[in-house]
């Protein structure tokens, strides 16, 4: 059986997008005209994000947290710029939209009145990595740290399905390049497998995909979206499992790989999608070569806590309990509460005790504070706020555990 990996994961967590200090977003406003690639290269911008990664880091220390991060800032949204990166891949400005499944969650708010689509990145030709498109970000990370730490540090990645599911069947990829998905998954798994080793060999030992397209086939209404097409849902799903395992198959032992689904963390706290674990469960957390899942569980929309009773004995939940979307801070115990019951669940399944499960477990925030750059309804105070809760909470559970 697989061991369990710990430190990371740590007891109080969060996803990684942080609020934006003002001048940050104002500066990425001058810029939404411009395509993913360019932007990232303008130096004015980098000397802002330069400045408030800084700080931010600065923050993350002083309020107790491990898995410290970049706050995503260098982003204009979670996935950051890994596909544009690749060869063989260009963004669309202006798609058509009827190259798009509709009914997957999240493409109707991208083309809301005011909002950039989500950076449509297309596949034009084979598909070949060209040069890392995290390792920049990672060394400046790594030097606001002392090197003890470095080993803690978090690197969140995009899934690797971003660019498949929001596309209706047969417009990821044109056909004259791949003649299937398995033909298109096999060089993004290579693309993965490089970036991974690149990371690894500069000191990253601890990673989380974001990925709220999973937690998609837990939504009915895109369930009913593939019939209607007359696609299967699951066995799509099923692929993607493989394409994950692909990803990591060569991943170095010592490194920590977490997955975190959410439903939707849009500009102004807006969510896409509801529906509880129980469809997945079973697959998600017994197929997929993860040690540690980061799951949303601040709202009714997420279900209950039994899907929990199929997590491995070896793998690892942080439940992301304390919500970033609005600022009204929850009660601890009931928190306290909430986790033990998980708990109760996770050891009934795997046929342990609760002190048992527990040691698989870890509190955070549902999704970051700004998976899109522009942020959610909360100020910059309510969210130092909801951290310290965070922090709080897993000492009240997890007393002197980092």
């Amino acid at each position: 059986m697989p061991t369990n990996k710990q430190r990371p994961p740590f007891r109080a967590e969060h996803m990684g997008s942080l609020l934006r200090p003002k001048e940050l977003i104002e500066k990425r406003l001058q810029l939404d005209d411009k395509k993913a690639v360019d932007i990232a290269k303008d130096e004015e911008l980098h000397a802002i994000e330069d400045k408030a990664i800084n700080e931010i880091v600065k923050l993350q220390l002083d309020l107790g947290f491990h898995a410290i991060n970049d706050g995503e800032y260098r982003r204009h949204q979670f996935w950051g710029t890994f596909f544009p990166n690749l060869e063989g891949f260009e963004e669309i400005m202006n798609p058509q939209w009827e190259m798009f499944r509709m009914y997957v969650p999240d493409i109707a708010a991208f083309t809301e009145t005011g909002h950039k689509p989500g950076e449509t990145i297309v596949c034009v030709g084979k598909i070949k990595h060209v040069g890392s498109a995290y390792l920049s970000d990672w060394n400046y990370l790594k030097k606001l740290v002392p090197a003890e730490r470095v080993k803690e540090l978090k690197i969140t990645l995009a899934a690797p399905e971003w660019y498949h599911l929001r596309y209706k069947k047969g417009r990821a990829y044109p056909k004259e390049v791949y003649a299937n998905d398995a033909e298109y998954f096999a060089d993004i798994a290579k693309a993965y497998q490089t970036e991974l080793q690149v990371l690894y060999d500069n000191g990253c030992r601890n990673v989380t995909i974001d990925d709220p397209n999973l937690a998609y086939f837990c939504d009915e209404k895109m369930i009913a979206g593939f019939k209607a097409d007359g696609e299967d849902a699951d066995a799509l799903l099923d692929s993607y499992i493989k394409l994950y395992n692909d990803c990591v198959s060569s991943r170095p032992a010592d490194m920590h790989l977490g997955i975190h689904l959410c439903r939707g963390n849009f500009a102004n706290s807006r969510h896409f999608s509801e529906g509880g674990y129980d469809r997945i469960a079973t697959k998600l957390f017994n197929d997929i070569d993860a040690d540690t899942y980061f799951l949303e569980y601040d709202t009714e929309r997420a279900g209950n806590f039994e899907p929990l009773k199929e997590l491995p004995p070896y793998k690892n939940v942080i439940l992301g309990v304390i919500t970033s979307k609005f600022p009204q801070l929850e009660d601890i115990e009931e928190m306290r509460n909430r986790v033990f019951q998980a708990a109760d669940i996770i050891a009934k399944g795997a046929g342990q005790t609760r002190e048992e499960a527990l040691k698989r477990m870890g509190v955070s925030p549902q999704c970051g504070f700004a998976s899109h750059h522009l942020g959610n309804a909360v100020t910059h105070d309510d969210m130092v706020a909801k951290l310290k809760l965070v922090r709080q909470l897993a000492d009240s559970i997890w007393p002197g555990e980092p």
